[in-house]
């Protein structure tokens, strides 16, 4: 959809509001908050797909005048929060959904030169992990407690600091992109490669499943999350490198606005994260099935928020752009 045939299909409906607007008296709170919800909402869609246009404008404009009819600025505030992520994070991970596929193709390929590496040179894990790494690992193998690693630092101690290197790594990652998505694709093989010798690594040990179920506790959002990150720095590298119809400094500004909006989306995930890695992945002995259960919800939250409900929100809008036409 164009932006002038948005603004055709909703014009209607948007003078309706401003009409509203004129006597506010005789509009009940919740007509009024019905129409300051289905403002943002079509301002979330304004935002993502037409950035910077003549709709953009209006729409800010026009939520602008139903927010201060229908609350306090402090709820708008809230509105404006909840709006970011019910409508636009998701609008956007859909509009890159195939740069999202193709940041996870590179990453699983790229885990897979990694197991093939690992199964082809005997030394390539210790190349990779490093010997000290290893070593310490086939001593906590022979102690008959191969996850120990995660018991050597206190909670809160590895809460922090794994959290903290997480958002970092994602951040720079998107950072690479300015560089066009080439240092963004390296950051994304070389984790791929690492995570491939290293399970590899536990399952020439026989303790594949043991490994799995323990690293994957925290690693299925840890690993998804760097993933997104990954194709944020695409998009922004895409964006330079590709500018389409718009002014390359233009498709620039657009690309590093919806990239950034992504790895600001990854935060809450990096510290649910790194809660799991300090308090919960250490816990070696916890029933198989709750660490199985830990592992499906975090694996389907991701593919929720990230994959179905953002298909879900563009085909609802799309469902009530044509009514309202």
């Amino acid at each position: 959809m164009t932006e002038s045939a948005f603004i055709s299909a909703n014009i209607n409906r948007w003078q309706e509001f401003e009409r509203s607007l004129k006597s506010p008296q005789g509009e009940s709170p919740d007509h009024l908050k019905s129409l300051f919800l289905q403002t943002t909402d079509d301002l979330a869609y304004a935002q993502t797909f037409f950035k910077g246009g003549e709709a953009e404008h209006y729409l800010q404009q026009l939520s602008h005048k139903l927010q201060s009819t229908v609350t306090k600025r402090r709820a708008f505030h809230w509105a404006k929060f909840s709006r970011f992520w019910s409508q636009e994070l998701p609008l956007i991970s859909y509009k890159y959904r195939r740069t999202l596929l193709y940041s996870v193709l590179i990453f699983f390929l790229s885990v897979g030169i990694g197991v093939f590496s690992a199964a082809k040179d005997p030394t390539y894990t210790r190349l990779i992990m490093g010997d000290r790494y290893v070593d310490m690992t086939e001593g906590f193998i022979e102690d008959e407690d191969p996850m120990a690693v995660y018991k050597q630092t206190g909670q809160t101690e590895m809460f922090l600091g794994i959290t903290f290197n997480n958002i970092m790594v994602s951040f720079y990652a998107f950072a690479l992109g300015l560089f066009t998505a080439v240092g963004t694709v390296y950051i994304m093989v070389s984790n791929g490669i690492m995570l491939g010798a290293f399970q590899f690594f536990f399952f020439q040990k026989g303790l594949f499943w043991t490994s799995f179920l323990t690293i994957w506790i925290h690693g299925t959002l840890e690993i998804s999350a760097i993933v997104i990150a990954g194709a944020a720095g695409m998009i922004l590298g895409n964006s330079f490198m590709f500018p389409k119809s718009y002014s390359r400094v233009e498709s620039f500004k657009r690309g590093a606005r919806d990239g950034m909006k992504l790895v600001i989306g990854l935060v809450p995930i990096f510290i649910t994260a790194g809660f799991l890695e300090g308090f919960v992945t250490r816990l070696t002995d916890m029933p198989t099935a709750l660490k199985v259960f830990i592992i499906v919800v975090s694996m389907g939250f991701i593919l929720f928020y990230f994959s179905w409900y953002p298909r879900l929100i563009y085909q609802s809008y799309k469902q009530q752009q044509k009514h309202v036409s």
